[in-house]
This record gives C-alpha cells, sequence and structure tokens, in this order.
C-alpha cells in the first residue's frame, strides 16, 4: 500500500548529506574563481597552474602509447617500470631510498595520495598539526577523514617558517600526524636542513608520523631542496608525496605518488583498490618519460619563474605593498595591509575595477588575512599589464616596472 505523497514526511535534500560533509565550506579559490570566468579581459594571477604547455616529449609519449594500445588496468600500485624510475628519482634527488616493488604507490595527482595517507592513518578525533597558511584543501582533507585539524599560524617575520616551538606547544595527547608542505602554497616559504632537524626531532620525540607534501621542490631557488624522509629516524615515520604537475607543467595529467614504509603504502593501496583502482595508463607512460628526459624542461621553466618573481617583488615593493621574497614555489604572498582593506575587499575591488584577479590571503586560513596570493605561473607580458593595473588601483602614480 503507498501512502499520498502529503502523508509522507517530506525533509529538504539537504538531509542526506553527510553532517561531515556539510561543515566543510567551499573553496574560497574556486568560487572566486567561478566569478573570474563569467568575466572578460580578466588578467589572472590566481590559478596555480603552469602557463607552459607539457613539454612535447612528454605529450609524445602518452600519444603513442595510445598507438600502442596501451589502454588498459595496471597493477593497483602502478607500473613497475614507473614505481622504479620514481624510486630512482627519489633516491638521487631527496637522499632517501625505497623499495619500487612495496614502497612506491602512484596515485591520481598529489591530492589522491594526501586523501589516502589521511584516511590510511587516521581514526576518529586523531588531530593532525599543520602550518597556516596553507593549502587550501588540508583542512577539509583532515575533516573527511574524520581527523581534526590544528593549525599552526606562521608569521612573515619570520618568513612564513614553521618553528619546532610552536609545534611543540600546538602538541596534546591526541596528535598523531604532522603535515608539512615545503615549499609553501601560498607564501612559498622553505626550511633550511637545520631548521627540518628541529621539527624532526619534536617528531620523534612525540611519536608524530609526518605527512610531506613536496610538490613544488623542484621550483627551489635559492639552495637545494631538503626532505624531512631523508632525516636520521624520519623514513621510518614519513610519508613522503609528490607529483609531475607543477614542475613538469602535467596538470591535466593528474598523476602523482607516494613512498613510505611498506605497511603504510600497503594500507593507503588497499583503500586506493576500491576507490580508483589504478591511475590512468596513459598518464604514467607520460609521468614515465618526463622523470626520464624531463629535467632539462624542468630547469627551464624554473628559470623562468625566477624572472617572474624577481619582477614581481621588485614591483610590489615600488608599490609600496611589502613582501616576502618566496625562495620556493610560484606564488607572491604579498602585503595589502597599507591599503587598509581587508584581503576580501581588496581582491574583489582589484576585478571589479581593473580586470586582475589574485585569490584573498583569507582562502588559505585566518592567518592569511591582510595578504593576496599572486601567481607567477602567468606570462611576463600578462604580470607587467597586471602590475600596472593594481597600481592603477591603489593609486599608486610612479612607475612600477
Amino acid at each position: 500500500m503507498h501512502l499520498p505523497l502529503s502523508s509522507v514526511s517530506m525533509n529538504s535534500t539537504d538531509d542526506f548529506v553527510a553532517e561531515h560533509v556539510r561543515s566543510i565550506p567551499r573553496s574560497g579559490i574556486r568560487d572566486f574563481f567561478e566569478i573570474v570566468q563569467s568575466m572578460t579581459g580578466v588578467i589572472s594571477l590566481g590559478i596555480g597552474e603552469p602557463d607552459f604547455v607539457t613539454p612535447w616529449h612528454i605529450r609524445e609519449a602518452a600519444i603513442y602509447a595510445l598507438e600502442r594500445g596501451k589502454t588498459g588496468y595496471t597493477s593497483n600500485l602502478g607500473l613497475m617500470r614507473l614505481r622504479e624510475v620514481i624510486s630512482e628519482y627519489v633516491t638521487e634527488h631527496y637522499h632517501v631510498s625505497y623499495d619500487p616493488a612495496t614502497e612506491v604507490l602512484v596515485t591520481v595527482g598529489v591530492s589522491e595520495a594526501l586523501d589516502l595517507a589521511l584516511r590510511a592513518v587516521l581514526n576518529p578525533g586523531d588531530e593532525v598539526l599543520y602550518h597556516e597558511p596553507c593549502y587550501v584543501s588540508y583542512s577539509p582533507s583532515i575533516a573527511l577523514a574524520h581527523g581534526h585539524a590544528v593549525a599552526i599560524s606562521t608569521r612573515e617575520e619570520d618568513e612564513f617558517k614553521l618553528r619546532a616551538s610552536a609545534l611543540r606547544a600546538a602538541i596534546t595527547p591526541r596528535s598523531k600526524v604532522l603535515l608539512l608542505n615545503f615549499p609553501t602554497n601560498p607564501t612559498g616559504a622553505v626550511l633550511t636542513p637545520a631548521e627540518l632537524e628541529e621539527i624532526a626531532a619534536v617528531c620523534r620525540e612525540h611519536n608524530l608520523l609526518v605527512i610531506t607534501d613536496e610538490i613544488y621542490s623542484e621550483l627551489s631557488y635559492k639552495d637545494a631542496h631538503t626532505s624531512i624522509a631523508s632525516l636520521p629516524g624520519m623514513r621510518e615515520r614519513t610519508i613522503f608525496l609528490h607529483g609531475f604537475s607543477k614542475a613538469f607543467a602535467m596538470t591535466g595529467f593528474r598523476i602523482g605518488y607516494a613512498c613510505a614504509p611498506a605497511p603504510l603504502i600497503d594500507a593507503m593501496m588497499r583503500i586506493h583498490q576500491y576507490g580508483i583502482l589504478c591511475a590512468p595508463i596513459v598518464s604514467q607512460e607520460a609521468a614515465l618519460e618526463a622523470l626520464r628526459h624531463g629535467r632539462n624542461d624542468m630547469l627551464e621553466m624554473r628559470e623562468q619563474y625566477r624572472l617572474r618573481r624577481n619582477f614581481l617583488v621588485n614591483s610590489f615593493r615600488a608599490m609600496g605593498l611589502p613582501c616576502f621574497e618566496p625562495l620556493g614555489a610560484f606564488y607572491l604572498f604579498a602585503s595589502i595591509k597599507p591599503t587598509g582593506k581587508t584581503s576580501h575587499d581588496f581582491a574583489f575591488g582589484l576585478l571589479k575595477a581593473e580586470q586582475v584577479a589574485v585569490v584573498p590571503g583569507t582562502a588559505f586560513g585566518p592567518s592569511g588575512e591582510g595578504y593576496v596570493r599572486c601567481s607567477y605561473a602567468t606570462s611576463m607580458e600578462q604580470l607587467e599589464i597586471a602590475v600596472q593595473r593594481i597600481a592603477k588601483f591603489i593609486g599608486h602614480s610612479k612607475p612600477v616596472a
């Protein structure tokens, strides 16, 4: 017997959505750029995507894979050939070795690798410590894994570095994981080997697992990058995450990887095999080519980013807008405090008045108030126009470029 529709209790469709998902805010970056995409003539310094097309030999490897009929599944862990080359690459550049058979997992971007790592290690209520301002997905990813996100604010006066003393002060009996991202999105901050060792000592002392997102590590402009996984006593308590989107300009290929002790990789793989099965084989073939023959491409792109960074830093300072000089990644986290505007009002005002898109600093956490993020993964020509428009917006009349 079917009850009349009028006699059935009608609930909002929202009632079907899980509570922990309802509480997650939409991405401040993506909402902002929904507005940007509805406009014409906008110069975007917003999305963190290289303006370089993936180098031809990498694209050709993907095309050739299709021509040879490489269209099937791979191992859940990924192509063995790719895992072997990843292991060699990580050993050479990060000075830590992993067994390609059991300690390397190929994923759909670093985003999936991070999700797998968090879900594999967190019990409900476990605390994950992370430094802020930070990439927008960290706190939501922790919440989706039923963990508790604990932000540790960093300051421009400290070059946006995570200090060991601040980490130690944030630790509680529920703390289980430290999530690191150096070089950092959005600030471009880096840590020296000595500073990393201080943090590593705290992790060893308090038995913290480290998840280190080193997606921007090749884009370090001053000193050679050091991975916390390479420090004494850290390999066994670290999940190393990396990928191809930034340094090799392969964002659309959606390919990343995780390296960790076998029990941790096995736990991540068990989630991966049911949710994703495997990363796309064509992307894996392209990644193989990138690691084998893409280093020169990466170095050329990094040099262009360096030149753009220098131009943007000098231009903002000439406008009277202080900015920390980023030592990695491809973002400028500029202070707009002298204007008296909030990050939100500055970004939306600039977009409306001068059609230049920058990201409000608050998209990266409350400690980002007073700043905007400008991506210099944009052509020099576009940067030069953008700088002139920003100068006009803040009423700066002297030449800045």
